[in-house]
C-alpha cells in the first residue's frame, strides 16, 4: 500500500456522492476502501473493462467521495492491496487467500477469480468439498437445524446434544429404519442426512460438520451415539453432536 502525499485536497462533505466525469487513464486516484488509503492510476483501476471496479471510475459512473476528496469504497480495504498488486503486475496473493478470492468476486475481476479457483485453498474448498456437500440432499439446511435444537436446549447448560443420523447409502437407509422407529418412540429428534452419491464416506461428512458449525463460532464435537439400549444393526450410522457453551 503507498502512502497519500500531503498535498493539499479540495474537501468535500463526507459521504457526498459525485461524478466521477471522464478520469484519463493515466490520472492518479486516491482512495479511500473501508478506511485504508490508496494511491493507484485510472489505468489501473480500469485494466480490465467487464469488472465492477473498472465501471466504478468508467466516465458515466458516479461515486462516493470522503472529507479529504478521495473516492471512497466500502469494502473492507484489508485486502484491496492484493488485488492493486495483481492489476498492476499480475503478482497473486499467497497470504489471505479465501478473503482476496471474496474481495475479487465482487469486483467481478474475472481472471484473478480464476487464477485463485486454481489455488490449492480455494480449489479444495470450492471444487472438492463444496460440490460434494452439494450431493448431499437438505445439507445446509439439517446443519441449521441442528444448530437451533443445539440453541433450545442450552438454557442455565454447559452442553447440549444434538443426534444425527448418517446414512452413506440406501443399504444403511435400511439397515438404522428399526433404530429411527425406536428413537421416533421415545420422542428423541434425530436430524438424518443422506444418503449422496459421492466418493467421501461417512466421516468425511461429520468432518465437513463439525467444520461448518465451527465456522459459525461455536465449539462442537461428535462422537458416536451410546445409548446401549438402541444398540442395533445400523447402531453405527447414529452420532451424537456435542455444542460446548461455556
Amino acid at each position: 500500500m503507498m502512502n497519500l502525499t500531503t498535498a493539499p485536497r479540495t474537501l468535500r462533505p463526507t459521504g457526498a456522492a459525485c461524478p466521477v466525469g471522464s478520469p484519463v487513464p493515466s490520472s492518479v486516484v486516491e482512495l479511500n476502501v473501508g478506511g485504508e488509503l490508496y494511491t493507484t492510476t485510472v489505468g489501473t483501476l480500469r485494466k480490465f473493462p467487464g469488472s465492477k471496479l473498472a465501471e466504478m471510475f468508467s466516465s458515466s459512473a458516479k461515486s462516493c467521495r470522503d472529507a479529504e476528496g478521495r473516492f471512497f469504497i466500502d469494502r473492507p480495504g484489508t485486502y484491496f492491496g492484493s488485488i492493486l498488486d495483481y492489476l498492476r503486475s499480475g503478482e497473486l496473493p499467497t497470504q489471505h487467500i479465501p478473503e482476496v478470492y471474496r474481495e475479487a468476486q465482487f469486483y467481478e475481476i474475472k481472471p484473478l477469480v480464476k487464477l485463485l479457483e486454481d489455488t490449492p485453498k480455494i480449489f479444495s474448498e470450492q471444487v472438492a468439498r463444496k460440490q460434494f456437500l452439494l450431493r448431499v440432499p437438505g445439507y445446509n439446511e439439517n446443519l441449521e437445524l441442528m444448530v437451533r435444537l443445539a440453541r433450545a436446549e442450552a438454557v442455565a447448560a454447559r452442553k447440549s446434544a444434538v443426534l444425527v443420523c448418517v446414512v452413506r447409502t440406501e443399504e444403511d437407509v435400511a439397515q438404522c429404519a428399526d433404530t429411527l422407529r425406536m428413537l421416533e418412540a421415545e420422542k428423541k429428534s434425530v436430524i438424518r442426512f443422506g444418503p449422496w452419491k459421492a466418493a467421501p464416506d461417512i466421516r468425511d461428512l461429520l468432518d465437513c460438520m463439525v467444520m461448518d458449525i465451527k465456522a459459525q463460532g461455536y465449539q462442537v464435537v461428535y462422537e458416536h451415539y451410546s445409548e446401549k439400549a438402541f444398540w442395533t444393526k445400523g447402531f453405527n450410522c447414529f452420532y451424537t453432536f456435542v455444542f460446548i457453551w461455556w
